[in-house]
């Protein structure tokens, strides 16, 4: 797909969570997606071990599922001291755009469940020390912001968030993710720019049935090696 006329640093500046301007009612070509993924993939992961899955769900009922679970976390998100609408509150400049923040997240938190589609990036996450957390998520958010940005240049809007993992087990059941799987946000360090030879590839794309009620075989899972 073509990509929209801009600079590296205009792509990096202007990219952002989109959450009320999303249009919910446009369809997103599959094949677009996994264009995006392709670039993600160039990411680095930690000594190129690439050990990601990513989950692309387009079932309306697995949508709708993940939905109501995220309107439930949010909820309890704005609530909370760390709600991004409360802070910087002695900043009456500052808080006014963190309350233009806030508006949004509650708006796609009503709303998630009908966005078209949902890119879960997923890694393994055994019990680890701090240094080696840091590693693993380091080998995985890199990538989820390279599909972010792959994405805007070819004018399609996302969201980043993690709120979902309020309710991982949950929806790892209804994904049929193992309970030994981490999930992050859908939304680089210098290297040597791959070659068309070097480029990482979606190695393996399969399309499986959810446990959804009257769910079609639209649940497209994507797995990384």
């Amino acid at each position: 797909m073509p990509t929209l006329p801009l600079t590296p640093d205009q792509l990096l500046t202007t990219t952002r969570s989109v959450r009320k301007r999303l249009d919910l009612t446009r369809d997103v070509p599959i094949d677009l997606v996994r264009e995006c993924l392709e670039v993600a993939l160039q990411a680095p992961s930690g000594s190129n071990r690439q050990g990601w899955h990513w989950m692309v769900i387009t079932d309306e009922n697995s949508r709708r599922v993940i939905g109501n679970y995220y309107r439930q976390a949010v909820a309890s998100y704005l609530k909370s001291s760390g709600s991004a609408a409360t802070l910087f509150a002695d900043d009456q400049e500052r808080n006014t755009v963190q309350r233009r923040v806030g508006d949004s997240v509650a708006y796609l938190g009503e709303h998630m469940g009908e966005v078209p589609v949902l890119v879960i990036p997923c890694v393994r996450a055994p019990r680890l020390s701090a240094g080696s957390q840091a590693g693993l998520w380091g080998s995985l958010l890199p990538a989820a912001w390279s599909y972010m940005l792959a994405a805007r240049a070819r004018g399609l809007g996302t969201a980043w968030t993690t709120l979902h993992l309020r309710h991982e087990t949950e929806i790892s059941e209804l994904l049929g993710i193992r309970p030994t799987s981490g999930k992050a946000p859908s939304s680089r360090p210098p290297t040597t720019p791959a070659t068309p030879s070097g480029r990482r590839r979606v190695s393996r794309w399969t399309t499986c049935s959810t446990s959804t009620p009257g769910s079609d075989a639209d649940l497209s899972v994507i797995k990384i090696r």
